[in-house]
């Protein structure tokens, strides 16, 4: 089953002075859908810093942005969510915190979690990781077949996550992924951002 599938970006580890920069030019290539700012053990002045330098950037373009833990923070910062992990916010606290914005929830390899999340009010639910990848330390793998059972019999939309990139993102797309989420895959492209996220899209659109 295939469904259309859009880009969804998750900030670098590190901000690096010039990431404003970085992140205009990666958005104006078009096609991304959201972008999430996580930032782990930072200060709170910090992070809303953060959220203030980057989220007009994004939300300009018409790119929702998101915040990574902290739906508190979301809400009093302007962002348009947050998305949180099964150690963070509960989902349903996630949810009365965030009203009417949107909620992103991390389901591992699990449906059960991932069905949980939407009776809690997840708008989203992210499987993964797929891939290795440096960015975390996932608990587990996710199969491919439970992004693909998900997204046969289920209207929640799915995120997959963890190491994807230009080169092995096909199954994902063709499982049904309505988003593939994607860090080093773009950030750290060869030619820069922007050419990072024209091949993703290009990968998407060819699978």
């Amino acid at each position: 089953m295939s469904r259309d599938c859009r880009l969804y970006l998750i900030t670098p580890p590190i901000l690096l002075p010039d990431f404003e920069r970085q992140l205009a030019a990666a958005l104006d290539a078009g096609g991304v859908a959201a972008l999430q700012l996580r930032l782990k053990d930072v200060p709170d002045d910090d992070l809303l810093r953060a959220i203030d330098r980057l989220r007009p950037i994004a939300q300009s373009r018409d790119v929702a942005f998101l915040l990574n833990d902290r739906p508190d923070l979301a809400v009093k910062s302007g962002c348009d969510g947050a998305h949180v992990g099964q150690t963070d916010t509960p989902v349903k606290q996630a949810r009365k915190i965030l009203g009417d914005l949107t909620l992103g929830v991390t389901c591992h390899n699990s449906r059960h979690l991932a069905m949980e999340a939407g009776e809690a009010g997840a708008d989203y639910v992210a499987f993964g990781a797929f891939f290795a990848t440096q960015t975390k330390e996932p608990p587990e793998m996710a199969e491919i077949d439970t992004l693909k059972v998900w997204a046969e019999t289920m209207e929640i939309p799915c995120v997959a996550i963890g190491g994807i990139t230009a080169e092995n993102c096909a199954p994902l797309v063709q499982a049904g992924a309505e988003f593939l989420a994607v860090v080093g895959a773009v950030w750290n492209h060869a030619q820069g951002p922007a050419e990072g996220v024209r091949a993703m899209l290009k990968a998407i659109a060819d699978a």
